[in-house]
């Protein structure tokens, strides 16, 4: 993929504390597409978005904390806030009016598509009650402001999970729906970009890892903690010299989205030779994976020590921000308003 002069977006929910899958799926492969595209000479926009999290989250003093331990989580993974321009999806007023914007343009069927949406209905449906009861707009219209999220910055492309590509999907259909009406490119058409591994870790159960399913390994905990989720995860009851299939193994699939290739690769042949046992790999994963993230760990502790600091890196950052979103919305209010 060619990243040189692309500008690449990605937007984070508040959502709690984290776990490996988080930072598997979404944190490590966002920084690392990050930095080729700044090496490239491109723009990477991360944003916290905190007013999507209010579909979900009304309690002001936990979102405010929840907010504030996502941001030090970000730069406790590696995240430059010299290089990338990272802020609050609030301090951007740029974008609440693009929303409007593009609301008036916006089919209904669009929003009636939509997973969240959908999946909302289908709840309801399955307890009786009313297709939209305890459903608000802002749920309705989540696609709405993803859409504004990413076409203010002009955006080429939007790492994404494969549960959020039909959010970007949607949000070239809104660009295009507006482009066609004017008969040209007001909008630049976004695309998502996927990862080919780590967008659903397993849980030591072997279920999606979800706070919800307690399955999770924790990305900031103490390291006895870690090693003992780790050693939970669950295995078959195969003979030791059994010869394997690893793709069938839930310690693989957990290895092969967390731990260095040297590590997967070693285990892959355990498992195919036979004479490695789970005992064995859990051990060898529990080392690898407490290693990796102590001095994580370590940046976190200290940036939520120093938050102040944060606050500021976050100012700066929407300052940045807003520099690339003022040409945008000039340009589309230009065209929809004549000014």
């Amino acid at each position: 993929m060619d990243l040189k002069g692309k500008c690449v977006l990605t937007g984070v929910k508040p959502t709690g504390t984290l776990h490996i899958g988080n930072y598997v799926g979404a944190i490590r492969p966002a920084i690392q597409m990050g930095n080729e595209c700044m090496a490239a000479g491109g723009n990477f926009l991360l944003f916290i978005a905190d007013y999507h999290a209010l579909n979900y989250l009304k309690d002001t003093p936990n979102l405010k904390e929840i907010t504030r331990q996502l941001a030090c989580s970000y730069l406790a993974c590696g995240l430059d806030p010299e290089k990338a321009v990272f802020f609050r999806q609030s301090d951007i007023p740029e974008v609440f009016e693009m929303t409007t914007i593009l609301t008036n343009f916006t089919p209904k069927g669009f929003m009636n598509k939509a997973h969240a949406y959908k999946a909302a209905v289908d709840k309801n449906i399955a307890k009786g009650e009313p297709n939209d009861a305890g459903i608000n707009m802002g749920l309705y219209n989540y696609p709405i402001l993803m859409a504004a999220d990413i076409l203010t910055y002009g955006s080429d492309y939007v790492p994404v999970g494969k549960d959020q590509v039909q959010h970007v999907e949607i949000t070239a259909d809104i660009a295009g729906a507006l482009n066609a009406v004017y008969g040209k490119e007001v909008l630049k058409i976004p695309a998502a970009i996927t990862q080919e591994y780590g967008a659903v870790l397993p849980g030591i159960d072997g279920r999606k890892m979800s706070k919800s399913y307690g399955n999770v390994i924790p990305l900031f905990d103490e390291e006895a903690k870690i090693k003992k989720a780790v050693m939970s995860i669950k295995t078959d009851s195969q003979d030791i010299n059994t010869p394997k299939n690893p793709e069938e193994i839930l310690l693989y699939q957990i290895a092969r989205g967390f731990c260095a290739p040297e590590l997967v690769a070693e285990i892959e042949e355990g498992l195919k030779k036979g004479g490695m046992g789970y005992g064995t790999i859990k051990k060898m994963m529990a080392e690898a994976i407490a290693k990796e993230l102590a001095p994580i760990h370590e940046k976190y502790v200290h940036y939520m020590a120093h938050y102040e600091d944060v606050e500021d890196m976050l100012k700066a950052g929407a300052e940045r921000a807003r520099k690339l979103a003022k040409p945008v919305l000039e340009k589309v209010r230009e065209t929809v308003l004549g000014e």
